[in-house]
């Protein structure tokens, strides 16, 4: 996993809004990130799939990792999601991308 959070920091957190100037997350021990946190599944559910379609891995993201998170309601409805809030919804196109070429050794 280590290869895949080393390309998720330098590509996704260097960008991501809930980190400062230089990268480093600046979420409170309240907060958790859903990227680092769902790493191993979220990997697992790109991997499982080869597509094209960016919908397709983000309906196997819903189907495996959004269900587990404890934000995500029992109807499928995620607060954080609804107001662009979660980091893994917000970067995932990128966070595809990035496994991706760590998998394609792109990185």
């Amino acid at each position: 996993m280590k290869k895949y959070i080393d390309a998720i920091r330098q590509k996704v957190c260097a960008i991501c809004c809930d980190s400062d100037f230089e990268g480093n997350c600046t979420l409170n021990e309240k907060e958790i990130c859903a990227v680092e946190h769902f790493l191993p599944k979220i990997v697992e559910s790109v991997q499982s799939i080869e597509s094209d379609d960016i919908y397709d891995y983000y309906q196997e993201l819903k189907a495996t990792v959004c269900k587990e998170c404890r934000t995500q309601e029992d109807n499928g409805n995620c607060y954080l999601r609804d107001d662009v809030n979660c980091s893994l919804d917000r970067y995932f196109p990128l966070i595809v991308e990035t496994i991706q070429e760590v998998d394609s050794q792109l990185i």
